[in-house]
């Protein structure tokens, strides 16, 4: 992997020439980046496997999410289905995270759709008791992390070293955020034609999609670590020694943070249209402001920036995207509402720089297992998040609340900026990738 690119004002600065790693590549021409990802075959399975395991992902959250009410009755089990897919991120991402490096990524690629695809054919099952429905919806939700840091850490052999692993992660999360936009009309339609059972076994037929193109368009790699021992005991150690790591912990803060205050106002949408009075129709524009925001700076920035001007991003564009929640302590009408919302989804292009100073800093041996520490983290603390906007909210006026997440959003951020710049590695430092450049060519064949 790369070493941190940056300016020496904003971010990490550049390391020295090594005579015995790679050329660092040159950036993409402008409008041919991401097509030089798309040129890459296996990321041509890698990204259409994920296109439907996360709208299969979505769909059954929506297929869920309704079947359980109509069996219940109950708006809160309801909700609960899409809380449940948040909160087992933490288990997955700490007590099964070394199942990234210590078995072959193409194997547990397969298998987690396979599980997945398992979980979701089960849902299907005439008189399944909603306590036994919940259950494997938390099930899938464990092994989400675990599949998204193999599945991170596998764009790096697929993508070699340098701006296209960038790019490739960039792509999944257009994927993701479109998956949100798509997923939730394609699966209102299909409720409002079938059942959520039948539902359900369509989801259960886009994990075996995955399943069935991760296995056959990616080749086999062996694991990343030889050495074996107690699944558990192994996933804690490495756990240990990335937050022991104080700029692994600093960009770990940096990637976890923004996310944790932008969903405070998109956690309390639903109770702003009301207050609006802007209906189901308001209500529904506001929830998709943020993902449209986010797809069009993903991909303004992937195309037309090169590795540099996206680093330079790096810093400004995650303070920025707390600081629109600003604004609705002047509650906005329904269309500066969006405008705000639209802003803040800009702020996920941040994530460029730290993507690859994040797999500079990690040691090969562990790039797995750290994808997955970083989004299990990701979604635990936005679900944290989420339920502190709504404690928030239950004392003090919406308008309070919302732009209080900003305020404090803004001081976190700032301070971890100032703690990812205290750990910025050394004008002639040697990184551990550079040491491992040649496991990585092996990995790469």
């Amino acid at each position: 992997m790369p070493t941190p690119s940056g300016p020496a004002a904003t971010g990490p600065t550049e390391p020295c020439p090594d005579p015995a790693a790679p050329p660092e590549p040159t950036a993409p021409a402008p409008g041919t980046g991401y097509r030089l990802v798309f040129a890459v075959p296996e990321f041509r399975s890698v990204f259409a496997a994920h296109l439907l395991s996360a709208l299969g992902v979505v769909v059954c959250e929506i297929a869920l999410s309704v079947l359980v009410y109509r069996l219940t009755g109950s708006p809160l089990l309801s909700a609960l289905t899409f809380a449940l897919g948040l909160l087992p991120y933490v288990i997955g991402g700490t007590l099964l995270s070394a199942i990234a490096d210590r078995y072959p990524a193409r194997r547990v690629l397969v298998v987690c759709d396979l599980l997945c695809a398992g979980c979701a054919a089960a849902m299907v099952v005439p008189g399944t008791p909603v306590a036994v429905l919940l259950a494997l919806r938390c099930a899938t939700a464990a092994i989400a992390p675990v599949f998204a840091g193999t599945r991170a850490a596998t764009l790096g052999d697929v993508l070699g070293e340098g701006d296209l692993f960038v790019l490739g992660r960039s792509l999944i999360r257009i994927v993701n955020q479109s998956a949100q936009l798509v997923g939730f009309a394609a699966g209102g339609l299909l409720l409002a034609a079938v059942t959520p059972g039948t539902v359900l076994a369509i989801t259960a037929g886009t994990f075996l999609g995955s399943a069935l193109l991760l296995r056959l368009g990616t080749r086999a790699r062996p694991a990343r670590q030889t050495a074996r021992g107690a699944l558990l005991g192994t996933s804690l150690s490495g756990t240990r020694r990335l937050l022991a790591d104080r700029r692994i912990r600093a960009l770990l803060l940096l990637t976890w943070l923004p996310p944790t205050f932008v969903v405070v106002p998109e956690a309390l949408l639903i109770p702003y249209a009301d207050l609006l009075g802007a209906g189901p129709a308001g209500a529904g524009l506001l929830m998709c402001a943020m993902p449209v925001g986010a797809i069009t700076a993903e991909t303004l920035v992937g195309t037309f920036l090169g590795p540099r001007a996206r680093a330079r991003l790096t810093f400004p564009l995650g303070v920025f995207c707390v600081l629109p929640s600003l604004g609705f302590a002047f509650r906005p009408s329904l269309g500066w509402a969006v405008v705000l919302l639209v802003l803040t989804g800009t702020g996920i292009a941040y994530n460029f720089g730290v993507d690859r100073w994040f797999v500079a800093a990690v040691p090969d041996e562990l790039l797995g297992q750290a994808m997955t520490v970083m989004q299990a983290g990701r979604m635990t603390i936005m679900g944290l998040g989420m339920g502190a906007a709504g404690v928030a909210a239950e004392y003090a006026p919406l308008w309070v609340a919302m732009p209080a997440g900003g305020v404090v959003g803004v001081v976190c951020v700032l301070l971890v900026v100032a703690q990812v710049r205290r750990t910025r590695v050394g004008p002639c430092s040697r990184g551990p990738r550079s040491e491992q450049y040649a496991y990585r060519k092996a990995r790469q064949g």
